[in-house]
């Protein structure tokens, strides 16, 4: 297992996504679909959705850094944290948008952007997320030729990650970061992370 210095742990501080939870009334869903900055931007754009947060799950690295991530040891996958308000969108709606913005049947992969950080997964909040997501694949896999490769597993530690990564493509005037299919997301052409781009 990878450990942090004592001096690089002290420096960089574990937040929650938000201190105290979401807003009130507000249900929480995990997602991880390729480069969280891309993902991030199609739920933070949905009606209903509350706040958004994009960081790092499912692996067993305590306050991982995006650096670490991306060396493929931590376990983690990129994944955005979504608060939403169930009067106003349903949890099922949110796995239409989970299935519409990337490939769901690439493994460890979405366009260029390759590696376990970069998998299809739903971080569940309880049974009944679970038995709707299991059912919701199901139920995509009927309209697809390839196998469906999503991860769906119960949720454990979300690590927020590094500040200039939230909100990334809205900060930039950005449509989109990722390769989905047909072009959406933006409709842009798939584009390569550039070396030493502070990328996701």
């Amino acid at each position: 297992m990878f450990k942090l210095s004592r001096r690089r742990s002290a420096d960089r501080q574990v937040l929650p996504p938000f201190e105290g939870g979401g807003p009130a009334g507000a249900v929480r869903a995990t997602f991880a679909a390729g480069c969280f900055w891309g993902v991030e931007a199609a739920f933070a754009d949905t009606p209903g959705v509350l706040r958004t947060a994009v960081g790092y799950t499912g692996g067993d690295v305590p306050g991982p850094s995006y650096r670490q991530v991306c060396g493929g040891r931590t376990g983690h996958a990129e994944a955005v944290e979504v608060w939403f308000d169930p009067a106003q969108v349903s949890y099922p709606q949110l796995l239409e948008t989970f299935w519409r913005i990337h490939n769901p049947t690439t493994r460890n992969r979405q366009g260029f952007d390759f590696g376990s950080q970069y998998r299809s997964a739903i971080f569940c909040h309880g049974t009944d997320q679970q038995a709707v997501a299991i059912a919701a694949r199901d139920a995509e896999q009927r309209s697809r030729r390839r196998q469906i490769v999503t991860e769906i597993t119960p949720a454990s530690a979300f690590y927020r990650a590094e500040e200039y990564h939230q909100r990334y493509l809205e900060k930039h005037g950005r449509v989109s970061c990722a390769v989905t299919p047909a072009g959406q997301a933006g409709g842009r052409p798939p584009q390569p992370h550039r070396a030493g781009e502070q990328g996701s």
